[in-house]
């Protein structure tokens, strides 16, 4: 076994699947001549428009398909004259605007945003063009240290990696300065552990008490 860089393919399953499937995988960063490592040990999923957690989320009957010229504001001409894309966003409906347009492009991008005015989050990009989903990486395991203190939240890991505004849209792979790669071992649905998501009542009983956080046992 060996470490190898995660492909394109990966980030495009369904959401749910990825955000297990990113459990033991890890994130390099890239940082001058040094390479910060951490393995991937928490994480949760977000379902697009009809997941009231999600930025993404609308009411679909206070959905408006967004203008052509809006479109293509927000996504470029390409997007805007994709059929695929045009079709996923009439469907899933939600809501648009610069914050959050990236997560309507494809799996593979970062979708980082600032909390409380101090603390970034990264969240990776899933599935496919135009249905508005993404995991967040909440915790990792640096391999470099014994703390594991360092990076156990999702504010914490990104002040470790060193991640700030300039990371929104990077691609994860092409990037030069951070990536994902897999060390080939496979984790078992009995290695992990789904529990509700964290800091999220504001989203109702149901989508607040949906397991959707899933975390690696004995990582903590």
């Amino acid at each position: 076994m060996g470490f190898k860089k995660v492909s394109k393919k990966f980030y495009l399953q369904p959401t749910l699947a990825a955000a297990k499937n990113l459990l033991g995988k890890y994130i390099v960063r890239k940082y001058g001549q040094e390479k910060i490592v951490g393995r991937i040990i928490e994480t949760e999923a977000y379902l697009g428009p009809k997941d009231k957690a999600a930025h993404s989320y609308l009411s679909r009957k206070n959905f408006r398909f967004p203008s052509e010229r809006k479109i293509e504001k927000f996504f470029g001409k390409k997007l805007s004259q994709d059929k695929t894309f045009l079709k996923n966003l009439f469907r899933g409906g939600g809501k648009i605007t610069e914050r959050n347009k990236i997560v309507y492009w494809e799996g593979g991008y970062i979708y980082i945003y600032l909390v409380y005015g101090m603390y970034w989050q990264m969240n990776i990009v899933t599935a496919v063009q135009g249905k508005p989903e993404c995991v967040l990486i909440r915790a990792v395991e640096p391999v470099s240290t014994n703390d594991r203190h360092l990076a156990d939240g999702p504010g914490k890991l990104c002040r470790w990696l060193k991640l700030d505004k300039s990371f929104y849209g990077e691609d994860l792979t092409k990037s030069k300065r951070i990536w994902l790669e897999d060390d080939g071992r496979k984790i078992s649905a009995n290695q992990i552990l789904a529990t509700k998501r964290i800091g999220i009542d504001y989203a109702g009983p149901y989508w607040s008490r949906r397991k959707l956080r899933f975390v690696l046992k004995n990582s903590f």
